[in-house]
């Protein structure tokens, strides 16, 4: 099972870069245990956001890193910057790769999905069987599913900028590829999505 976790960061007006920097120096020690694989600031969507993407070799791991983190007096250096976190926990879709590191933005789209109960074996077929034709329009950085809270996913896409996207989700519709047969009718109406950049400390670019 691929672990991920999601961090998600409300930060005071004007504070980014001190907290980029925190969430930086904190993900250098040894004892932080997570793979920084993403972080991004929220440009369309509730501004004032960081998104951070981690990765973890094993549930071990993911449980010390946990720990870790809640053991900060203060939290990335930079407390009295951050109003509230929240930390998530996901399984990567297990038909897909590990995340690839690189420079695949700078747009970057984060999607949120509620799923009504028992509708993640239903929405994990419907992805597998669309997203290897999905991903020869544009790539996928990851797609997972919750481990706690209500059933939802998240999948995160690049793209060079607004308008590619807007062109290639309107091809796949079009195209009858998206959204993948079997999938939308175990969603409920609980959706979001985010726009976000990469800060300049984020391996996914």
């Amino acid at each position: 099972m691929k672990l991920y976790e999601l961090i998600n960061i409300t930060i005071k007006m004007g504070t980014a870069a001190s907290v980029a920097n925190g969430i930086q120096d904190f993900h250098a020690e040894t004892e932080a245990k997570a793979k920084l694989l993403g972080v991004w600031f929220s440009d369309i969507g509730q501004l004032n956001q960081f998104v951070v993407l981690r990765s973890f070799e094993s549930k071990a791991d993911q449980e010390a890193g946990d720990a870790h983190l809640s053991a900060q007096e203060n939290l990335f250096n930079s407390s009295e910057n951050i109003i509230q976190y929240s930390v998530e926990h996901f399984a990567g879709f297990d038909f897909l790769p590990e995340v690839e590191l690189g420079e695949f933005g700078p747009v970057y789209e984060i999607r949120t999905y509620e799923l009504k109960h028992g509708g993640v074996p239903h929405v994990l077929e419907a992805w597998k069987n669309a997203v290897p034709t999905r991903t020869q329009y544009s790539k996928l950085t990851v797609a997972m599913y919750a481990l706690d809270g209500h059933p939802r996913i998240v999948s995160i896409w690049p793209y060079a900028s607004l308008n590619e996207r807007s062109e290639i989700r309107a091809k796949s519709v079009a195209d009858g590829i998206w959204p993948p047969k079997g999938g939308p009718q175990w969603l409920t109406h609980e959706m979001q999505s985010m726009i976000a950049l990469p800060t300049a400390i984020s391996p996914l670019k």
